[in-house]
């Protein structure tokens, strides 16, 4: 696996591991299997695994922790706080307080079962406290030696000046795939200006920008159904993007995810894709796609394909839309 550097020097594989949905949002869990994908994905190379203290909640960070336990050298670790949830799921607030964050980090050490968080990001913005105070506690815990280096997810350019003025930010990490070009609009420039690396989550389009877009799940865990861009017209408008990226795939002997993975990578060498997977087989097919290069030509293809823009439906409902680029 290739290797690429984010802000400050962090290192990482050239894709990640986004492992949310091991444990929530996509359906039925199957924590022996994801935890093989988890070993899998580390005896591959792929050293950057991504999770939230919301996932679950907490229990992703402890499927993580047992799936790392005895292999700490061999990752890079990566989690977040700021989505606060109670014990049975109920969201609360978006929560930015100094006292949250150094008790949400606490927390996390410990379901993890590490001494030190190599990437800790505050997941999103609380518009109710200054940047300046969460990130003045995100420090003290770089200073205390629990958290190696910080990220921000989600952030407007705005956001991200001012969190990177009380501490260089390592990562900004924000929705990014041909299904979703937002940070191009300013956010990717700013990263860019400021030396901040960016991780793309959903580089897949939560599964659209894949061979199975057609086969959407009964499961009522599954949340990506109630998504504006899973449902009625909007579906089928999507699906048939799907369909022109499928003919590019067939030509070159590879599958939609791949073509998709490989168009994410070509960005940039400081952008970095943490598709989410909870099975061996798909993570396999993601990895495939670190070692395809595209060429102008095909880039172009690409996007003919799925032009800026052509995606019908927000990525969330309104209330999550509220908490995005903040």
């Amino acid at each position: 696996m290739k290797r690429r550097t984010l802000g400050q020097g962090l290192v990482v594989s050239a894709e990640g591991l986004g492992c949310m949905g091991m444990s929530e949002f996509y359906g039925a869990r199957d924590d022996v299997e994801s935890i093989a994908t988890i070993k899998e994905a580390l005896d591959s190379g792929v050293d950057f695994l991504d999770t939230a203290d919301m996932y679950g909640p907490f229990t992703n960070e402890r499927l993580v922790g047992r799936a790392i336990a005895g292999r700490r050298d061999d990752v890079v670790l990566a989690t977040k706080f700021g989505n606060e949830r109670s014990a049975d799921g109920t969201f609360l607030r978006i929560n930015g307080t100094p006292e949250y964050v150094r008790a949400a980090c606490d927390a996390s050490l410990e379901r993890l079962g590490v001494d030190v968080i190599d990437l800790y990001y505050q997941h999103r913005v609380d518009r109710s406290v200054p940047v300046e105070e969460t990130w003045g506690a995100m420090k003290s815990l770089v200073e205390a030696g629990k958290v190696r280096h910080l990220g921000i997810s989600e952030a407007s350019s705005a956001t991200i000046e001012r969190a990177h003025a009380v501490h260089p930010v390592s990562a900004l990490q924000s929705e990014y795939s041909l299904w979703t070009r937002d940070p191009e609009d300013g956010v990717l420039a700013t990263c860019r200006r400021l030396g901040i690396g960016f991780v793309a989550y959903s580089p897949l389009g939560r599964g659209f920008l894949t061979n199975e877009a057609s086969t959407r799940s009964s499961d009522e865990r599954d949340f990506r159904s109630h998504y504006p861009r899973f449902q009625g017209e909007a579906y089928e408008h999507n699906l048939g993007l799907v369909r022109n990226l499928e003919e590019i795939a067939r030509e070159k002997n590879v599958t939609v995810a791949q073509l998709s993975l490989a168009w994410v990578l070509s960005r940039g060498t400081d952008v970095v894709p943490i598709p989410g997977t909870k099975r061996r087989t798909w993570l396999r097919e993601n990895i495939a796609a670190a070692d395809m290069e595209l060429s102008d030509d095909d880039r172009a293809l690409v996007e003919a394909a799925v032009p800026r823009g052509a995606v019908e439906g927000e990525r969330y409902h309104q209330s999550g839309m509220a908490n995005v680029n903040a």
